[in-house]
């Protein structure tokens, strides 16, 4: 545990916790990515692309430069999982949208990331569900938080559905 000043010892326990869960999630979904072979930052658009999102909005959601997004959009164009198609509205502005390939893709990352989630296997029903209350609790706590994000953009890794039969990833 590392020192904490003036701070409370439960409160350093936990957050040395927290990093070491935080670590060992980054590490799996390195791993994922790796075996999909995609970027790790394609595996996070993949979860963000449910139907055509413009680059702007996927830059939003994802809280990167736009000029990133295109590095993601180059990155699954390549791999056959997405495709730009241009707005039924304005055609200056490009759409991203998953190809069959990129569906089968997502659903099989997001399956197996379920599969190694650690609440899947070390929790029970209750205990995730309680688990999925206190993380929504810690992120409501956050938004009221100075130098949040704006309530008008809600980041979008915790959803508000509860599943009774699998654990909510995002």
């Amino acid at each position: 545990m590392t020192g904490c000043p003036r701070g409370d010892e439960l409160d350093q326990e936990i957050f040395d916790a927290m990093a070491e869960l935080f670590a060992q999630l980054l590490q799996r979904g390195e791993r994922l990515a790796e075996r999909f072979d995609v970027p790790v930052s394609c595996v996070k658009a993949l979860r963000r692309l449910d139907s055509p999102i413009t680059m702007k909005d996927l830059g939003l959601s994802m809280r990167c430069d736009p000029s990133f997004v295109t590095t993601i959009a180059d990155a699954l164009e390549e791999r056959d999982l997405a495709r730009r198609e241009p707005s039924a509205t304005d055609r200056r502005i490009k759409n991203l949208v998953l190809t069959p390939h990129g569906l089968e893709v997502k659903a099989a990352i997001e399956q197996e990331a379920l599969r190694l989630m650690p609440w899947s296997v070390a929790l029970d029903q209750s205990e995730r569900e309680q688990f999925l209350e206190l993380v929504r609790k810690m992120c409501r706590a956050l938004a009221g938080m100075p130098g949040s994000p704006s309530a008008s953009a809600p980041a979008k890794e915790v959803t508000t559905t509860t599943s009774t039969s699998s654990p909510a990833v995002h």
